[in-house]
């Protein structure tokens, strides 16, 4: 214990600086009146002796900054994109004359994941921005060796600004429930014998994604079926067939779905879509993948030996990230899901990929008339599924609906003779077959029930 005790008072008195005496006299007091520093007292005492002592230390060395913070040019700029430039000043007030040996701004952006494996810590970076630059006061004198004298009174500004690497060079800032992409300006100001006192200034980075490409603006589509069982008792069998007119879209867009649905089987099932986000995360060679549900639709129940069809059923794409395909470590990616819920069986699920496109960027004229036209051809795809060529006719249908024979008795009431009393139905009479037009406005819907063929 004697020379633990050596060791800890060697250690406190190494804090003891000329910058600050003026903790000593107070140090002293606390170690050798309060006696916490003998022979005899626990380890335990001795660290949390230290770590107060250390604390008030850095009080003590802090305490001449009053103010030191970062100030970007544009502070109502909510996202920087690839080449723009990042500009700012870094503001520094003193309370005691303070002497700075030298003022440093860096430029920094990585992406990183980690996560638990069962008891293995699954963590890995990767680096997108790195700069680097030593700022200097314009009309301050300096010392040989670089250094500069701040006094109290006076604010100093340290201009700065560098250039984010071109498009394609970066990815899309990003924070997610494993891993996030971040980016920020750091400031370091060095002082002798004193600790690097830093701090930050985060920023949005978000890289365009166009969707007005020829290969997002074509249609895509699929089929999926599934087959039933009851107890290994073939149950029939539930088809989908769907299709969207184009692959790319931004949020607050309306994605109009073509399907078809078949039920076979004896159960009652339920067309559903829904827009997921699926998240991937790679680290020490692993991956893992987290899905979400973002929004959702669903359709009529179709009961057995029926089908349903959609004719530009509608989800809209609510606001979320665009997808993020240039990371190396994190991936975004999104789909619309369309499945049938069929009780007592696995779902009939069909994904379609989608890709979510910067907002605002560009003419979305051609998506609009790619929406357009989807509509149209949804109407004429599907015309033989609306309605009849020709309105029904009644003109076979007899006007005096009296029941005929055989009649049918009511059990219960007999007259006198035992005869049967017989229902007559009242005689009513058709209304005239409707007009296309009335037809039509019947028709507004987005869904139909019709037999399976």
């Amino acid at each position: 214990m004697p020379c633990r005790s050596s060791s800890y008072k060697s250690r406190l008195f190494s804090l003891f600086t000329p910058e600050t005496s003026g903790l000593c006299c107070f140090l002293n007091e606390v170690s050798f009146r309060g006696g916490l520093i003998e022979k005899g007292h626990g380890s335990t005492r001795y660290s949390a002796f230290y770590s107060t002592c250390w604390i008030a230390v850095m009080v003590a060395m802090t305490k001449r900054v009053k103010t030191f913070q970062i100030v970007l040019s544009d502070p109502s700029k909510t996202f920087y994109c690839g080449g723009d430039k990042v500009s700012g000043r870094i503001e520094v007030e003193v309370n005691e004359v303070t002497r700075v040996t030298a003022v440093k701004v860096l430029g920094l952006g990585c992406a990183k994941v980690e996560y638990a494996k069962g008891k293995q810590r699954c963590r890995q970076e990767a680096e997108y921005l790195r700069y680097e630059e030593a700022l200097r006061l314009h009309d301050q004198p300096t010392d040989s060796d670089g250094s500069v004298v701040l006094r109290p009174g006076n604010k100093y500004e340290y201009m700065f600004g560098f250039e984010l690497p071109q498009q394609g060079h970066l990815v899309s800032s990003y924070k997610g429930k494993f891993g996030y992409v971040h980016y920020y300006v750091k400031a370091l100001i060095e002082r002798p014998q004193q600790p690097i006192l830093e701090c930050k200034k985060p920023f949005e980075v978000e890289e365009p994604l166009d969707v007005n490409t020829p290969d997002l603006l074509s249609p895509t589509g699929g089929m999926k079926e599934k087959k039933v069982t009851c107890m290994f008792i073939p149950d029939g069998q539930v088809s989908l067939n769907a299709k969207i007119d184009r692959r790319g879209f931004c949020e607050g867009e309306d994605i109009c779905i073509n399907a078809k649905f078949e039920n076979t089987c004896s159960r009652i099932v339920v067309p559903k879509a829904a827009i997921i986000a699926k998240h991937t995360y790679q680290a020490n060679g692993r991956t893992k993948v987290f899905r979400q549900k973002l929004s959702s639709v669903r359709g009529n129940h179709i009961i057995s030996g029926m089908c349903d069809a959609w004719q530009g059923k509608t989800i809209r794409v609510p606001k979320i990230k665009p997808s993020m395909l240039g990371c190396n470590i994190i991936r975004v990616e999104y789909a619309l899901m369309i499945y049938v819920h069929i009780p007592g069986s696995e779902k009939l699920i069909l994904e379609l990929p989608l890709v979510i496109g910067t907002a605002g960027l560009g003419s979305r004229s051609n998506s609009v008339s790619s929406q357009e036209g989807s509509v149209s051809n949804a109407s004429q795809s599907w015309v033989s599924l609306r309605m009849p060529s020709e309105p029904p006719s009644y003109c076979d249908v007899s006007r005096d609906c009296r029941l005929d024979q055989p009649l049918t008795p009511l059990l219960d009431d007999f007259d006198g003779d035992n005869s049967p009393i017989f229902m007559n139905a009242p005689t009513f009479q058709f209304p005239p077959p409707p007009a296309y037009t009335e037809a039509e406005e019947e028709y507004s819907g987005n869904t139909r029930m019709l037999p399976v063929c």
